[in-house]
C-alpha cells in the first residue's frame, strides 16, 4: 500500500516557477514507478512526467525543457520543478505510483497503469 501527499502548488504569473513535492509513504519495502499527472477543468487527465524504478525519465512534449522530475529516496519524496510556467499549465497536479511488473516494463505516462494517487495540488498560472 502506498500513500501520496502532494504539496507546493499555488498561483504564479506566467514565466514563474513552482516546485511540487510528493511525500511517499509505503507499508512495504516495494519500490514503485512514479509519475506526475495533471487535469485541467473540462479536459482529460494527462501525463506530465514519469520516472521509473531504473530512473528512466519521460516528459510530455508540452513540458520538455521546462519541467524536471526528480526524487530523493532518502526523503521518500518525489519532486516536479516547473519553470517558465504558462497559463496552459494551469491544472490540478497529481502524484501517482505504479507497481513493478518485472522485466523492463515501465508505465511511462499512461495513467491507467498507476494504482495509487494523491489528492492533488492546484497550480494556477496567470498571464
Amino acid at each position: 500500500q502506498v500513500q501520496l501527499v502532494e504539496s507546493g502548488g499555488g498561483s504564479v504569473q506566467a514565466g514563474g516557477s513552482l516546485r511540487l513535492s510528493c511525500a511517499v509513504s509505503r507499508s512495504t519495502d516495494n519500490i514503485y514507478h512514479m509519475g506526475w499527472f495533471r487535469q485541467a477543468p473540462g479536459k482529460e487527465r494527462e501525463g506530465v512526467a514519469s520516472i521509473d524504478t531504473r530512473s528512466n525519465i519521460r516528459y510530455a512534449d508540452s513540458v520538455k525543457g521546462r519541467f524536471t522530475i526528480s526524487q530523493d529516496n532518502a526523503k521518500n519524496t518525489l519532486y516536479l520543478q516547473m519553470n517558465s510556467l504558462k497559463p496552459e499549465d494551469t491544472a490540478m497536479y497529481y502524484c501517482a505510483a505504479a507497481s513493478q511488473r518485472g522485466g523492463t516494463w515501465s508505465p511511462g505516462l499512461w495513467d491507467v497503469f498507476y494504482a495509487y494517487w494523491g489528492q492533488g495540488t492546484q497550480v494556477t498560472v496567470s498571464s
